[in-house]
């Protein structure tokens, strides 16, 4: 271990002289002792989002946690090193290049080795992590839409998509964790053990550790899916349904909707879903008309009672526009993997390595209807690019120890559980809308955000909303975002990463000086306010 540690000094003295001089030493493959580093490439500073591009000095590919600890414990050890930063990157599915650090480490996770152990009923499996189908009829409770993601990126997020109004977010289904702090100390941690780190790290954006392992919770998956959608012309009563489907967990596993702006949204809604589009909506007249999609599925378990005699049952209850409902069925795969099938449409029409200044935002039910007006008079329904999600999930599914935000509690319970979560995901083909056009969109977005998430004005009460994904360009942003939350999250910041050497953009310790902001248009900035993280292993227990 003193040899090891010894080696890793040496190799991190040569890279730090890398990193603060204005000659980059590291223009080739260098193997020194037990840590890999390599020259910058493409990748390290490219990500989803494409809008920000940010090249590190140096690039690690752990073969271990083992290398991620020795790496952080050197650069928390040595004081005048500190202000190096490191940043992991797993999937790279970030948008504002939350997963890059500029003449810092970034550190590649996918060269971790994957596996997963299945636990059940005292018996335990190995599968592998490449595999598309449901392990032995078992999956997790709670996924994102789009699955091509690392684990430790979305707990470090929270994980949301249809069943979260079930089961509650990805971090909400987690028993255990390993991490590397940002000290470089290794830590098994869960709800009784270690849990300040647990909760610390679950949706607490990279900001105290790498996660490097996860146990999270399996349940037996259905054979096929009753996938159903209805269309809406007034919001007010599409919100509705799609309430009244989150109040029946006993029957309904997923609940989705989404607005559709324009005939160019309705296609492309139905590139994944299998149904003819057999109908037509009329977009134009005097007022631009704006239609809704609700979304819904059931699982088919093939019982005594029939998931087509739960989907009449539900159906019977919505109050969509006539004869504007279809309902196929799917395999559970095809179902989980749907946006696969968009993503593919779009890679072969050179669609898909766009830029993409996406929005994403909780806005309590209370402030919706207002959010949504103000969101339209925003934007361009028109010539709107990519899907507008708007669905609901239930606040008491969230575990508040975590460090995830939600819009703070209102002081009526009868709307205070119910949240919306609305997401602007839009495409910026530099074709149609070149750099001009897309700082458009970015200055669109951060009015929607002010507007959003304003304390008060106007006259009106506040909407409310909080950022999912958050990304600001300020320190007094981020403890606004986090608002009841700052000191806690200032704390822990303090307790697992002192320096700050992890996505040091985002916090600092408390009576520290501020560090640099992650700005667009500064040149000096040191790393990312996120991190999304991969994993070693993910060992699932039900």
């Amino acid at each position: 271990m003193e040899l090891a540690l010894f080696s890793t000094r040496v190799v991190v003295i040569l890279l730090l002289l890398a990193l603060h001089s204005p000659c980059k030493f590291i223009q080739s493959p260098v193997d020194f002792g037990p840590l890999n580093f390599l020259q910058n490439v493409n990748t390290a500073s490219v990500d989803f989002g494409r809008i920000l591009f940010n090249s590190p000095s140096a690039i690690l590919r752990p073969q271990s946690p083992k290398d991620i600890s020795l790496l952080l414990s050197f650069l928390s050890a040595t004081s005048s090193y500190s202000k190096a930063t490191v940043a992991a990157r797993g999937a790279g599915h970030s948008i504002h290049g939350q997963a890059q650090a500029h003449d810092g480490i970034v550190v590649e996770m996918d060269s971790l080795p994957a596996n997963i152990e299945i636990y059940r009923k005292g018996t335990r499996r190995e599968a592998s992590l490449t595999q598309t189908e449901p392990e032995g009829g078992l999956a997790p409770r709670s996924w994102t839409d789009y699955l091509y993601l690392s684990v430790g990126g979305t707990l470090s997020n929270a994980g949301i998509s249809g069943q979260t109004f079930k089961y509650g977010p990805q971090i909400s289904n987690v028993l255990q964790l390993e991490v590397v702090t940002g000290t470089g100390v290794r830590v098994t941690c869960s709800p009784s053990a270690n849990s300040e780190l647990f909760y610390s790290v679950l949706g607490g954006l990279g900001q105290f550790g790498i996660i490097t392992r996860a146990r999270i919770l399996l349940q037996d998956a259905p054979q096929k899916v009753k996938w159903v959608r209805a269309f809406y012309d007034e919001f007010e009563i599409f919100i509705e349904d799609q309430e009244l489907l989150v109040s029946r967990p006993e029957i309904v596993d997923y609940v989705e909707g989404f607005v559709v702006p324009n005939e160019g949204s309705l296609l492309s809604s139905y590139v994944a879903f299998p149904a003819n589009l057999d109908f037509t909506l009329q977009f134009q007249g005097r007022r631009r008309q704006v239609y809704y999609c609700l979304e819904f599925a059931i699982h088919d378990y093939e019982q005594t009672e029939s998931a087509a005699d739960q989907v009449a049952e539900v159906t019977k209850r919505l109050r969509h526009m006539p004869a504007l409902i279809h309902s196929v069925e799917v395999s559970y795969f095809d179902f989980l993997n749907r946006v696969r099938m968009e993503e593919t449409n779009l890679r072969g029409r050179g669609l898909w390595d766009v830029p993409h200044p996406w929005l994403n935002m909780f806005v309590p039910k209370r402030g919706i209807a207002r959010f949504l007006d103000m969101l339209m008079e925003t934007i361009s329904s028109e010539d709107f690019e990519g899907p507008l999600l708007m669905y609901p999930i239930l606040r008491d599914k969230w575990d508040s120890n975590t460090s995830a935000v939600l819009p703070d509690a209102d002081a009526s319970p009868a709307t205070d559980n119910v949240l919306y979560t609305v997401g602007v995901l839009r495409s910026a083909n530099p074709a149609t809308c070149p750099a001009e056009c897309l700082r458009e969109i970015l200055r669109q977005n951060r009015h929607i955000v002010r507007t959003a998430t304003a304390v008060a004005g106007g006259g009106s009460p506040p909407i409310g909303a909080k950022q999912y994904l958050p990304f600001y360009s300020a320190q007094g942003q981020w403890q606004e975002h986090f608002g009841r939350k700052w000191q806690r999250f200032s704390a822990r910041k303090s307790q697992f990463d002192p320096f700050s050497i992890l996505a040091r953009a985002l916090a600092s310790s408390p009576g520290s000086s501020p560090p640099s902001v992650l700005s667009p248009s500064s040149p000096n900035e040191l790393a990312d306010a996120l991190a999304h993280i991969s994993f070693t292993s993910c060992v699932i227990r039900i």
